[in-house]
């Protein structure tokens, strides 16, 4: 039996009970607590720890039992204090009474460049649980608590002043944190002065700092800034704040800023102002002229200049695709720099195996199908409105698990399947005329292939047919109208992934034969494509095989998004970087997903970008922070899908 009860009371008054109880024969007798009826009992005291507290502070406070005194290094104060209680609250002090140290042993205990208040404070929490903090106390406070190594002070402190956060002190609560060793003070305000860059540098801190701590604040890609141009004049504020003693920093600081994202004009009108006959300063100039002149070459000069800031990267949309159920109709969207997804917005209908699209500030989704027919229709989504509309008319030929692409202008819809057969017809979309038109056929009838655009060519890769999955190659050639073909992958792939990233393709997944085939393995090779050489390497392999994998390019990253291994649909996505041949895992999205549309949007649709996606599958777009969205900087890949469908709708 269990009996718990509140003990409230004077220990004097409890003593007496006990000896009443004892000792009155009349109600107790040793005869009875023998007997056979009974039971042991276990009792607590709800409030043993509080009264015990209690006790122990009313015995610091009278000075009673004291075995140390603590003495302020700062104002000499002198508290008095129980070894026990502090060790018991203090990693600091437990490791100062307990171990081999001299203070061990002693009585009485200085420690240097503490506050008398702000110390006193700390040990009446060591016998109360309780303190206050103040606005004019906290950072004193705060730097105590760290020495003393008061962990839950110290949070309490740092939730405090993250609430007290600004851009006019973050900067100087970054140092202070710093200073003191509290690195949850230091991540909350570093992470809180990028967030607010836009305001940090136009405030007196800002215009304080020196010339490592600017370059430490230069240096990182968490800035929260539309374009790279807000951080060059970020500096220069900074130089011209005192322009004579500053000057001699200009070619480390440049070093630090992303000139090659830069606009040409905006380097000539600037940078070159600033540069004066500084040798240095002349390299970068010429570094990030070259990555303008000469694209084709930027795979072999890329450095940490030509790797866009997270916020610069624009976002990835990821858009519908197959769930499991009957089509996913929602669109997700990627920030890079929260490294989160969120939901943006539901497609009108359900619509599997289409193609998306980018023009200006508008998505837009060519064909698929319903579950009941092949459409041929195409909607328009404006990302500035959020507003749905039919502002394309219809494709001649109706197409699910196609491919599209903008090329110089017009958009091309490749191949797919007609609800009938399967196709290798091409459609393209002038933009000015508003029309579609048939341009030559591909030598191949190809569904869920991948489609790209790389050195003003059409590309398609892989797919599959009624009985085969390809690994062939055709590339397009606008001017001619006609198709060759190319090196053909190492592997046949259908409802493969592609994207291009800096002057290759990139084939990722797919399966080898028709999924109605028992045999039919999905792979998780990744093919890389060198144009110039005309030839098909294998990279590093992603996590897991998978086909029907949704692709973007998003900043210097090839990401890889979602797919069906067999089993199950995926909500994984990966990141590859070319530098060093990795595949990184970034947030999942929120909803299981294969063959989604996967593009790139810039920030700010000011400045017209068009990017595309590819059926079912992906698309790479337009990096949108590149400084020239021409169809050479802006290379687009889009794949088609062919997934198990998880409805009485047939896989064709």
């Amino acid at each position: 039996m269990s009996n718990e009860i509140s003990c409230k009371g004077s220990p004097t008054s409890s003593a007496s009970v006990r000896a009443s109880l004892v000792t009155d024969e009349s109600h107790f007798s040793l005869a009875s607590l023998n007997s056979s009826v009974s039971q042991d009992e276990f009792f607590r005291c709800r409030d043993h720890s509080d009264l015990v507290l209690k006790r122990m502070q009313d015995y610091l406070q009278s000075e009673k039992l004291c075995d140390v005194v603590l003495i302020a290094g700062v104002d000499g104060r002198r508290i008095p204090a129980h070894r026990l209680v502090l060790s018991a609250s203090s990693a600091y002090f437990s490791a100062m009474f307990t171990g081999q140290l001299r203070e061990s042993q002693q009585e009485e205990i200085t420690l240097q460049e503490v506050s008398g208040d702000a110390l006193n404070s700390l040990i009446q929490y060591c016998y109360t649980g309780a303190i206050e903090i103040r606005e004019d106390t906290v950072e004193t406070l705060l730097a105590t608590a760290c020495l003393l190594q008061l962990s839950t002070i110290v949070g309490a402190c740092c939730n405090f002043l993250a609430r007290q956060l600004h851009p006019s002190n973050c900067l100087g609560f970054s140092l202070f944190a710093e200073q003191q060793g509290c690195t949850a003070l230091l991540k909350l305000a570093t992470a809180y002065t990028c967030q607010h860059f836009q305001q940090v540098w136009k405030n007196q801190e800002f215009f304080m700092l020196d010339a490592a701590q600017l370059a430490n604040l230069l240096r990182s890609d968490d800035l929260n800034v539309p374009n790279e141009q807000e951080v060059f004049h970020a500096l220069m504020a900074w130089i011209q704040y005192d322009a004579e003693g500053r000057k001699r920093h200009i070619p480390e600081l440049l070093a630090l800023i992303k000139l090659p994202l830069l606009q040409p004009s905006f380097i000539v009108d600037h940078v070159e102002a600033l540069c004066g006959g500084a040798n240095e300063c002349q390299q970068l100039v010429m570094e990030a002229f070259k990555w303008h002149l000469i694209p084709g070459r930027r795979s072999l000069i890329a450095t940490s200049r030509t790797r866009p800031r997270k916020s610069t990267m624009g976002r990835l949309l990821a858009v519908g695709g197959m769930d499991g159920h009957k089509g996913a109709i929602s669109i997700e969207s990627y920030d890079p720099r929260l490294d989160k997804w969120t939901l943006l917005k539901n497609m009108p209908t359900r619509r599997l195996q289409f193609g998306v699209a980018v023009l200006d500030d508008k998505l837009i989704i060519v064909g698929g199908r319903d579950g009941l027919k092949t459409l041929n229709t195409v909607d328009s989504f404006d990302l500035n409105t959020m507003c749905w509309s039919t502002l394309v008319p219809p494709m001649g030929t109706p197409r699910h698990g196609l491919g599209v692409a903008f090329l110089e202008g017009p958009l091309y819809a490749v191949g797919g399947h007609d609800g009938w057969s399967y196709l290798n017809t091409v459609e393209r979309w002038d933009p000015s005329a508003r029309t579609w038109s048939y341009v030559a056929p591909m030598s191949a009838m190809r569904s869920t292939a991948g489609v790209a655009v790389l050195g003003g060519r059409l590309y398609v890769i892989g797919g599959r047919d009624g009985s085969v999955c390809h690994r062939t190659v055709e590339c397009y050639d606008p001017h001619t109208n006609k198709w060759t073909l190319r090196a053909p992958m190492n592997q046949r792939r259908g409802c493969v992934g592609v994207g291009v990233l800096n002057g290759f393709l990139y084939a990722l997944g797919g399966h080898d034969c028709p999924p109605s085939n028992p045999a039919v393995c999905r792979t998780d090779t990744v093919e890389r494509y060198d144009p110039t050489t005309d030839t098909w390497t294998l990279i590093a392999s992603l996590s897991v095989g998978r086909d029907a994998i949704g692709v973007s390019v998003l900043g210097d990253f090839l990401v890889a998004l979602g797919g069906y291994d067999g089993i199950q649909y995926l909500k994984i996505v990966e990141q590859y970087d070319a530098e060093t041949n990795e595949w990184t895992s970034i947030a999942p999205v929120n909803y299981s997903r294969a063959g989604a549309c996967v593009v790139a949007i810039p920030n700010s649709f000011s400045n017209p970008a068009s990017t595309t996606g590819g059926v079912a599958l992906p698309s790479t777009s337009a990096n949108p922070s590149s400084p020239n969205n021409n169809a050479i900087a802006s290379s687009s890949s889009s794949s088609a899908v062919n997934v198990p469908v998880a409805n009485n709708s047939t896989t064709v």
